[in-house]
């Protein structure tokens, strides 16, 4: 069954969401039959097979966190279940399998003591350019998740870990090198690694298990993940900055897994908006805005995340290009996007919408028109959200000479 086959034709937001939970009880009910066939591989106090390689650190119980290796129950190449710039064109189901697969350990560490055996074998883990075989024993059976909701991102079995064993791995040389270099400050680490062309969910992974930096700490998974998105788009701005303004308007499209963007360029000193629109569960559609200059992010962003991954992706096409602008990225999330699987699908996706052919615009009002279009939002909605286009309408110095 395809998932989008499951959105019905009728486009009332109620039955939208209907179609949602729909989404989310087809996948969950392929997930309990699968585990009817494979449960002692899911439930169990012990568990082989390759990790991808990855490590997660929570944010439950924070300063002192729960930290481990997330392992499927089955050995070979699994780099695909947590490389997440291989996601493209996957469908939902398969990203949230793959999320299920990987049965989680955990044990309870502080974030200031990234050290001692555990966590360098966890680190050793992080750096491998391949999946480890690992071997985890549990201090009891772990349990699989039975449900799949649409506010939380999908996981598989957790257990506390009692023991540990990771085969031989082959390290990256560049993070290894900085691994080993105290000297060198985490930002700085992050920004080399990422020029040389490392995976930016390899970087992240890295810097929350603690092997970067002077004074170094475990940083929370998805904690990690914005800030690593942070660093490196804003090191870029500062490069973009000194750029000329771009000489036309473009609008960039693209649709994935239930996410629909629209990126609008106008020639402009840098400015940057990232508004997101949704279904609440009573049918309604909620809105999240957030908007800076060069003065940078003055708040907690609504968009979370989303801001960040979204404004790397905009960033790096800006610098690839040697211009600045002015860009504002709708994101309209579709019920067809009924489970959330992670920031790294807006960064992927508006990677993948600027690699498109735009279309030249004659205006920031025109591209918006055709975004529209494809979209159920009414451009009265996205403006009413707008500080950019508030800022658009202020006067600059130039106005006046």
């Amino acid at each position: 069954m395809i998932i989008s086959d499951i959105l019905v034709a009728n486009d009332s937001e109620k039955q939208l969401t209907r179609a949602a939970s729909d989404i989310r009880k087809a996948i969950e009910s392929r997930w309990n039959e699968y585990l009817s066939k494979y449960a002692n591989l899911f439930s169990s106090n012990h568990v082989e097979g390759s990790s991808p390689p990855s490590v997660f650190v929570g944010s439950y119980g924070y300063p002192k966190v729960l930290v481990g290796p997330l392992v499927p129950p089955i050995h070979g190449n699994t780099l695909v279940m947590d490389l997440p710039e291989s996601w493209l064109g996957k469908s939902l189901e398969d990203i949230v399998n793959y999320r299920l697969s990987l049965i989680r350990g955990i044990k309870a560490v502080h974030i200031k003591e990234p050290q001692g055996r555990y966590i360098e074998s966890l680190q050793e883990l992080a750096m491998s350019s391949q999946p480890i075989d690992s071997e985890v024993e549990f201090v009891k059976n772990t349990r699989s998740s039975l449900f799949v909701d649409g506010e939380n991102a999908p996981f598989g079995p957790v257990g506390e870990i009692k023991s540990t064993k990771f085969s031989n791995s082959s390290s990256d040389k560049n993070i290894q090198r900085l691994f080993y270099d105290k000297d060198v400050l985490a930002q700085d680490a992050v920004l080399e690694l990422y020029n040389r062309g490392i995976e930016i969910s390899k970087i992240q992974k890295c810097f929350s298990i603690g092997m970067f930096g002077k004074h170094r700490k475990l940083v929370p998974t998805k904690w990690g993940i914005t800030a690593t998105d942070d660093m490196i788009s804003k090191s870029m701005i500062q490069e973009i900055s000194s750029f000329s303004e771009i000489d036309s308007c473009r609008l960039f499209t693209y649709e994935h897994i239930g996410n629909l963007y629209a990126i609008i360029m106008f020639p402009s000193r840098w400015m940057f908006e990232m508004q997101e629109a949704w279904y609440d569960q009573d049918g309604t559609i909620g809105f999240g805005s957030d908007f800076e200059d060069m003065k940078g992010l003055l708040h907690y962003p609504e968009t979370a995340g989303a801001h960040f991954a979204s404004r790397l992706a905009v960033a790096e096409y800006l610098l690839a290009n040697n211009v600045q602008a002015g860009v504002v990225v709708l994101r309209e999330i579709r019920p067809e996007y009924a489970v959330p699987v992670g920031v790294w699908q807006v960064r992927e996706g508006v990677r993948m919408a600027l690699k498109q052919k735009p279309a030249i615009i004659h205006n920031f009002e025109q591209g918006l028109d055709l975004a529209c279009q494809g979209m159920s939002v009414d451009k009265k909605e996205w403006l009413t959200k707008s500080k950019l286009q508030k800022a658009r309408n202020q006067k600059s110095i130039k106005d006046y000479f």
